[in-house]
């Protein structure tokens, strides 16, 4: 198993229990936010690619990163087939709009915000990969082996943000991404009013 230290460091929190329970009593629901969060975080990339496309490495990053994410949808939507579930999209965590909206406004800060927030959901995917693995392994074998394989490219995903927000800053970002960071617990921590990939403790 690939080590996700340098993740689980950067969080500031650790997924709760409660959540990880809920999660797998509805793996359907799991399963098709899975691939619609994949499919956003392709869209993602492509939108900073255009939207900053002087900056040479940010596309290398961003084009390598696009693919993966389709990549990882194809197979999730594979397992969703397997399990006679169709693909459609649900409604957005409220996790991505309070995050979202604590992007500013004014460049070079947006795009730096805009990175960081990047890496902070990349690291919170792989965190809970990690965080669901224990149960899954003896209650859905074949999910736990596809969230095994993926801890490895999500934590990449975590550090090309994060590069990439120091890059555009010209300087550590981490003052900065301790603030969003400080949100982002709250928001994992707090009671939720449904479940997703990335909500609070559902309630």
């Amino acid at each position: 198993m690939p080590d996700i230290t340098p993740v689980l460091d950067f969080l500031s929190c650790r997924t709760p229990q409660a959540w990880t329970d809920r999660a797998t009593e509805d793996i359907p629901t799991l399963l098709l936010d899975h691939a619609g969060l994949e499919l956003k975080a392709a869209q993602q990339a492509l939108t900073l690619m255009n939207r900053y496309a002087g900056r040479a490495n940010l596309l290398t990053k961003m084009s390598r990163l696009a693919r993966e994410e389709l990549r990882h949808f194809e197979r999730v939507t594979g397992i969703l087939k397997k399990r006679d579930i169709s693909y459609r999209p649900l409604s957005a965590s409220r996790y991505f709009g309070q995050l979202h909206a604590e992007i500013r406004d004014a460049e070079p800060d947006k795009l730096i915000d805009t990175l960081i927030v990047g890496a902070i959901i990349e690291a919170r995917s792989c965190e809970r990969f990690f965080s669901l693995l224990p149960a899954l392994q003896t209650s859905d074998p074949e999910l736990a082996a596809l969230y095994e394989s993926l801890l490895e490219s999500e934590a990449r995903h975590f550090t090309d943000y994060l590069d990439l927000a120091d890059q555009a800053a010209g300087t550590s970002t981490t003052t900065r991404a301790a603030e969003l960071l400080n949100l982002e617990a709250g928001l994992i921590s707090a009671p939720d009013s449904r479940l997703r990939f990335h909500s609070g403790v559902p309630g």
